[in-house]
């Protein structure tokens, strides 16, 4: 049992999984989005390779946590998922993620080049953390 999170933006989908005892969240790759075909073809590989039993997805929600432009993609993105998979899919607040991932990655010291490489399966995996830890507390 394991849980997926993805990260989608306009140009790439940052993917993180979580480990079998859905303690901890570890970034996995990213997707370079081609067109909605490929995207969710990925993505079913990584459900079926991983045995994926629940999916959270980044909804970026305004800072008064409105829906904008941007989280009505997600959701639509979310619906078309849904069509392909019977796995459960959530949402989940992803307000200042790319900024915690940004500080984190400069704080190490991490180059320019490595830090635009990683930042949307980084971005990922704190979404994923985040809900696996709220998971525990409730």
């Amino acid at each position: 049992m394991r849980i997926l999170a993805l990260d989608v933006g306009t140009k790439n989908i940052g993917v993180a999984v979580s480990d079998e005892l859905l303690l901890t969240a570890q970034g996995r790759q990213t997707i370079r989005r081609r067109n909605l075909k490929f995207d969710l073809s990925s993505i079913a590989d990584i459900i079926r390779d991983e045995n994926i039993t629940e999916i959270v997805v980044g909804l970026p929600l305004n800072m008064n946590g409105s829906h904008g432009p941007k989280a009505k993609e997600i959701t639509a993105f979310v619906e078309e998922l849904s069509r392909l998979s019977a796995v459960p899919i959530k949402t989940w607040d992803e307000r200042l993620t790319t900024v915690q991932v940004e500080r984190v990655m400069l704080e190490a010291d991490i180059s320019r080049a490595k830090r635009k490489a990683n930042a949307d399966k980084l971005a990922a995996q704190v979404i994923l953390q985040s809900y696996l830890d709220s998971r525990r507390k409730g």
